[in-house]
């Protein structure tokens, strides 16, 4: 079912179940407060509080399991957030240790990733600027790269890259 068909069909069971609301409402009111002759016959009215408990029913089991689908769809995605952001750690420790990177470098390469400019990598390590400069192309030279921009790419590109799984989880969240 497509995702517009879907939201067609919760707006109109919602729909529904503020009329049926609207119709136990005015009967209550009339039954209670009212002494005046009921407008409709007993079999056209117990036909439609048939039809308003079916539809409460249905407003129950779809809203029951629209809720259960997200939670379970919330926590996947926590657990995979958590995953990523500690994982994304250890990719750069490891891609540090794989170009060969001196502390000095590691620090100043995550201090760049981090989105600090030089002066303040220099000042946060007690440097002068022109260190920051020598061990950035420092690390542009062990890594392989030109620039910072190359960098942050080179980290980002494998968590990008996945769009696929990322439609998935999309079109998973639409079918809720």
């Amino acid at each position: 079912m497509s995702k517009r068909k879907q939201g067609l069909l919760i707006w109109l069971i919602i729909t529904f179940q503020g009329l049926c609301t609207v119709f136990f409402l005015v009967n209550f009111y009339y039954e209670v407060f009212s002494h005046t002759p009921n407008i409709i016959s007993w079999e056209l009215r117990e036909i439609i509080e048939i039809g308003a408990i079916i539809g409460l029913l249905l407003g129950f089991v779809f809203g029951s399991l629209l809720a259960y689908r997200l939670m379970k769809h919330n926590n996947k995605i926590e657990t995979q957030l958590r995953a990523v952001s500690g994982e994304f750690l250890d990719l750069l420790n490891e891609s540090f240790e794989e170009w060969g990177f001196s502390s000095s470098e590691k620090d100043v390469a995550l201090f760049a990733i981090k989105g600090m400019s030089n002066s303040e990598i220099a000042t946060l390590r007690g440097t002068s600027e022109g260190t920051v400069k020598s061990q950035m192309n420092a690390v542009y030279k062990k890594a392989g790269l030109e620039n910072r921009t190359q960098l942050l790419s080179h980290f980002f590109e494998d968590l990008l890259a996945d769009t696929e799984s990322v439609t998935e989880m999309q079109q998973s969240v639409a079918t809720l």
